[in-house]
């Protein structure tokens, strides 16, 4: 990212947080969570997408076989954590107007948590996941 394409973004997100508080009775501390939520939802399946096709090739290679395995158990091993369809970001963004997205989001980072609860080992290791440790988001139970 160039020294003006790092400008103009923060230029954006500043007129977006600015936006969210002429707009609305929100306290910053109280859109921070669902905003870094989605922030790391989209972070989440950036990563996950370079390995999609790598997932689906071996769960498909596999299917029928006797060596075959669920999907998310694959993308643990090649991904370092599963994103379920309705955890991933486009999935959220097409959501019809009519639904509420604070419980779609809300279910999509419990989809996170419920699919990678046994990967303990590996969700310390992933990038994403230290990442939102740093800012304070729960991902994980604290047992992870």
């Amino acid at each position: 990212m160039t020294s003006e394409q790092l400008k103009k973004l923060e230029a954006t997100l500043w007129s977006t947080a600015d936006t969210l508080r002429a707009n609305s009775d929100l306290k910053s501390s109280e859109y921070s969570t669902p905003v870094l939520g989605l922030i790391f939802l989209k972070f989440a399946d950036n990563k996950y997408g370079l390995f999609e096709q790598e997932i689906n090739a071996e769960f498909k290679k596999l299917k029928g076989s006797r060596r075959e395995r669920p999907i998310d158990e694959i993308a643990i091993e090649k991904c370092g954590f599963y994103l379920p369809s309705e955890a991933r970001y486009d999935y959220l963004l097409n959501l019809p107007e009519k639904v509420e997205i604070a419980p779609a989001l809300k279910r999509a980072m419990q989809l996170i948590e419920n699919t990678n609860r046994n990967s303990k080992t590996r969700c310390r290791k992933t990038n994403i996941f230290v990442w939102c440790a740093s800012l304070n988001i729960v991902v994980f139970p604290s047992s992870c």
